[in-house]
């Protein structure tokens, strides 16, 4: 139960974050947000570390490091992909590989859920596409599902999903320094990439103050990722933490008055009655 508890609180910070720094992207280029943000976590998970202990062995940073990159090049393709192609069919492709990776790496490793658990996964895959569709673009700019953008999408989406894999592969005396090193290689690749794309600028007034709140929040969503990916199956617990879209659009709905459609309404139900099947194994 405690991995359920700590794969919710994880789903829960992942999206309230996403919602803050979509706020903030508004204002700026997305890229700038998380150009402050990044490093940013990167100095708390590094304090947490130090405080929580752990032995840092070859293992605990070679998977932090790997898990960092797959991280750095999910947010970028995901960015370029939304950018590019239409949302309504890059977010809900995106959100299912991000759950099906992990979930498919965990069965293939030999882990086998109860029926139950089983029921509730599937049921919560299905939550993940429905909560994560959009109905239109913001702008009436052509948006195409191109050869380039379907790369983008794939790309994004197997990458956040190997973020699951690497973690779990991690040492469990390896305390919270997995999740540094994750951040160190991870901001490094932002870095870079803003450098080169003309963004390397930190934004000021709200969206630095927004961007500070981002981080703060992916601290504590990583933390609870790395304590309940030990605690539960990869299978199961990267499911509930891959339901992060539904936190995302309740704040959608309660601070910016948007307005939800019906597939999403019956997403978040699926995704109430999976989490219970999930906690009921």
């Amino acid at each position: 139960m405690i991995g359920v508890l700590l794969a919710l609180a994880s789903a829960i910070g992942y999206g309230v974050s996403d919602f803050v720094g979509g706020i903030a992207a508004r204002r700026v280029a997305a890229l700038r947000v998380v150009l402050v943000s990044y490093p940013l976590a990167m100095v708390m998970l590094g304090i947490v570390a130090v405080g929580v202990g752990g032995t840092v062995s070859e293992p605990a940073v070679v998977w932090g490091l790997l898990c960092g990159v797959s991280q750095a090049f999910g947010v970028w393709w995901f960015y370029a992909a939304l950018g590019a192609g239409p949302i309504s069919v890059v977010s809900p492709l995106t959100a299912v590989l991000v759950a099906a990776v992990p979930v498919s790496v965990g069965l293939a490793m030999g882990e086998r859920p109860g029926v139950i658990a089983g029921i509730g996964t599937v049921l919560a895959l299905i939550a993940v596409v429905l909560v994560s569709r959009e109905a239109t673009d913001e702008d009436v700019r052509p948006h195409r599902f191109t050869l380039t953008v379907a790369w983008l999408t794939v790309g994004s989406g197997l990458a956040f999903g190997l973020n699951f894999v690497l973690l779990h592969q991690a040492p469990t005396d390896a305390g919270m320094w997995p999740l540094f090193f994750a951040r160190v290689s991870a901001t490094a690749i932002v870095f870079v990439v803003a450098a080169l794309s003309g963004n390397f600028h930190v934004p000021g007034g709200l969206p630095l103050k927004l961007a500070v709140v981002a981080a703060l929040l992916d601290t504590g969503a990583n933390v609870a990722t790395l304590l309940a990916l030990q605690a539960s199956m990869l299978s199961l617990a990267s499911v509930l933490m891959s339901l992060y879209p539904a936190a995302t659009v309740l704040l959608a709905i309660v601070v910016l008055r948007e307005r939800v459609t019906r597939w999403q309404v019956l997403g978040m139900v699926l995704a109430l009655i999976a989490v219970g099947l999930i906690a009921a194994r």
